[in-house]
């Protein structure tokens, strides 16, 4: 029996599959998917995503720089200009520009290099569980067969079956809105809309590329899709485009045409038993400032470690963390979305909104707090990257959470650590000061516990550990800090 079987790949399922065998465990894969399918969405990592990503390696984070200082990246809210993105600078930018492709290429060939099984062309039909695992019957090139394991995550998209075959319920909303996608040549490009355009008949956003192939993206607020699974067409797209635009936008050659709309879907649950859900299959929103990716690849990098420390010992409890730390954030998102949406309805009665909205971008507090929650930056108790001097060498705390395990951090000023089995403990001097003396770092690059120096308890620090890793204290003595709960 495989320890975690993972249906769907794509980034999602392909970041989680790594993160699992980075920990030795023994982990699946079913992905419909012959091959990466390149498509034009999805290409914006946001800040939160790009620290968790830096704490793995797939990203490099720059801690060289003083503390409090920051990088800031333009972006949109609901296609106004105006937002700034930032971060600290000790992160590295705030938003990498990464199609969802190649960060599924890169994960994929990480997690095979560390030993996890991947079945490409293999779906998922059905799944059950019982009190000694899920099970799932699987379709693929051979045949139909049955498979096995201690837990199922199903990463298999807003589509896919886990959802509903384990059971999952939802709250949804039902779509108001008609958008479509293209990947087409622009004939024009010189003269095409380029960024966000928006008219009295709705939106046209277009990124145009004189050398190839460009996205295309229309919004019509008229309505919802009279068929959402109808085949798109060319002449269907560039019949939108012309009419909201106002003038032909003359476009041939597409390679990549969808239709989508503000439907959005939240599960009430994000585990049930033995079956856990990821990305797309927990959460559908309006996808705009390309928050859904970011979403699923935080859950995966959540999620990951505190399988792996459930199948190596911890309380089974600490899966139930996975869904009270990431429900609220999809429902922050699904919110905000659902916020932007409203801003974006062309009708010239939302005018004065806008404007008032463009205002308020003016102000830096709100920049600032639109930007991180845009970027998920707003989630409390991450813990920023500072440099330090380990063994003699300069190193990073997202470099030493490479190996995804527990981290115990202790200075020169902090007091000798208990003997903690399964963390590692790392005594390192500081290269610019720090408001504790040690801190435990959960794999996922958030604080678990700190403590000033020279306060001295062995139960405060065995305590977090014993919550969030499932090992105590065998010997030593510890510091007297705070467990940092759930956020």
């Amino acid at each position: 029996m495989t320890e975690v079987l993972i249906a769907g790949g794509g980034p999602v399922g392909m970041v989680l599959a790594a993160e699992l065998a980075l920990l030795g465990v023994g982990t699946t894969v079913l992905e419909p998917n012959l091959s990466t399918v390149d498509v034009p969405k999805a290409g914006t990592l946001h800040a939160r995503t790009v620290q968790s990503l830096a704490r793995r390696g797939y990203l490099r984070a720059d801690a060289g720089h003083p503390p409090g200082a920051r990088v800031t990246s333009r972006f949109h809210f609901a296609g106004l200009s105006g937002l700034d993105i930032s971060g600290p600078a000790t992160e590295g930018t705030p938003i990498v520009g990464l199609s969802q492709a190649d960060l599924e290429r890169h994960a994929e060939a990480r997690a095979r290099r560390l030993g996890a099984t991947i079945h490409r062309g293999h779906r998922l039909t059905a799944a059950g569980q019982d009190a000694d695992g899920a099970h799932a019957t699987v379709l693929g090139p051979g045949g139909e067969y049955r498979i096995s394991a201690r837990y199922l995550v199903g990463a298999d998209g807003a589509r896919g079956v886990t959802r509903e075959a384990a059971g999952f319920t939802a709250e949804t909303q039902g779509p108001t809105i008609a958008a479509l996608l293209g990947a087409v040549r622009l004939l024009d490009p010189a003269h095409a809309p380029a960024g966000w355009h928006r008219t009295e008949r709705g939106w046209f956003v277009g990124n145009p590329n004189p050398y190839g192939h460009s996205r295309v993206i229309t919004f019509d607020f008229t309505g919802p899709h009279p068929d959402r699974r109808a085949p798109l067409t060319l002449d269907e797209l560039s019949a939108t485009a012309d009419r909201i635009v106002g003038r032909p936008v003359p476009m041939t050659d597409a390679v990549f045409l969808s239709r989508f709309s503000d439907y959005s879907r939240l599960v009430t649950e994000y585990r049930r038993g033995r079956v856990l859900l990821a990305g797309d299959a927990a959460h559908v929103h309006f996808p705009v400032g390309g928050q859904g990716l970011n979403l699923g690849v935080q859950d995966a990098v959540n999620l990951g470690w505190k399988l792996a420390a459930v199948l190596r010992g911890a309380d089974e409890s600490l899966l139930d963390t996975y869904h009270a730390e990431r429900h609220p954030v999809a429902a922050r998102v699904v919110h905000n979305t659902r916020a932007q949406l409203a801003l974006m309805n062309p009708d010239p009665a939302v005018d004065p909104l806008r404007d008032l909205v463009t205002e308020l971008l003016g102000l830096e507090p709100v920049r600032r707090h639109l930007g991180d929650m845009i970027s998920d930056q707003e989630i409390d108790g991450f813990l920023p990257n500072a440099s330090l001097r380990v063994n003699g060498r300069t190193t990073t705390i997202a470099e030493l959470l490479w190996p995804g395990r527990p981290l115990l951090v202790v200075l020169d000023d902090g007091a000798r650590p208990p003997d903690l089995p399964g963390v590692e403990v790392v005594h390192a001097t500081a290269t610019h000061p720090l408001p504790w003396a040690s801190a435990l770092i959960r794999p996922d690059g958030y604080l678990a516990w700190s403590a000033p120096s020279g306060v001295r308890d062995t139960e405060g620090l065995s305590a977090a550990a014993h919550r969030w890793f499932g090992t105590k204290a065998e010997s030593g003595t510890g510091l007297c800090g705070h467990d940092v709960r759930a956020r």
